[in-house]
């Protein structure tokens, strides 16, 4: 069965939205089983109100490029629909959806669940204690490129936070790791199988073909060891 979950992340005018604050722009990037499946969503919206110099020193986005953007209500059922409940990963997530439920609350449409995310600050730092858990310390730990990251964008920021969720729950080589750990069915965490303190064994086959390549290269080194007879 494909496990599917929403990496999400958006930009706003402010912090708070009980102080009148909000959101300009929303990104989703979903992932199956962890990994970009190269479907996305992302909208820009009219916050009906002036933008602080502050906001938009860190993502750009000016009053005049959204005056002709949706408002919030009239995307809400687009978006609903691209996240069909699933799993949201998010970083800093108590943020993100403080902002999306105050916009769901104004549309009189159902809240999402706090506890039907999973937040990559709490995750990165209980697996790794201790060390810088913004998302750009994150992408620097795990050699993700930033070029593109001139100031903050939501699509673009939840394209490097579905890379550095994959990088927190054992990269692209899936589910398994050396000390056997794997991702927690509703990810929130990581369980450690203490059932098997054995490393399983890979058998590797090759073709015909392979192996007559193989021998014709090792002839051909000189002073080989499998040469000698």
């Amino acid at each position: 069965m494909i496990n599917r979950k929403i990496a999400l992340d958006t930009e706003t005018t402010g912090l708070n939205p009980k102080e009148g604050h909000k959101i300009v722009e929303i990104g989703c990037v979903e992932l199956e089983d962890n990994i970009p499946t190269g479907r996305q969503w992302q909208t820009y919206l009219n916050p009906k109100r002036n933008i602080p110099e502050a906001a938009v020193a860190v993502h750009g986005l000016e009053e005049k490029f959204l005056l002709d953007k949706p408002v919030f209500k009239e995307i809400a059922e687009s978006f609903l629909n691209f996240l069909k409940g699933d799993p949201l990963v998010i970083h800093n997530a108590k943020f993100d959806i403080g902002f999306l439920n105050h916009e769901l609350a104004e549309a009189n449409l159902s809240l999402l669940d706090i506890e039907n995310t999973i937040d990559t600050v709490q995750l990165s730092r209980q697996t790794m204690p201790g060390a810088p858990a913004s998302l750009d310390a994150l992408c620097k730990r795990f050699d993700i490129d930033l070029t593109k990251r001139k100031m903050h964008g939501a699509l673009l920021d939840a394209q490097l936070l579905s890379e550095v969720y994959l990088e927190l729950t054992g990269g692209r080589q899936g589910r398994f790791t050396l000390n056997n750990t794997v991702e927690s069915q509703n990810s929130n965490h990581l369980l450690h199988n203490k059932n098997s303190d054995k490393r399983q064994k890979v058998t590797i086959k090759l073709s015909k073909t392979e192996i007559e390549q193989h021998n014709k290269f090792i002839k051909n080194i000189s002073g080989s060891i499998w040469n000698k007879n």
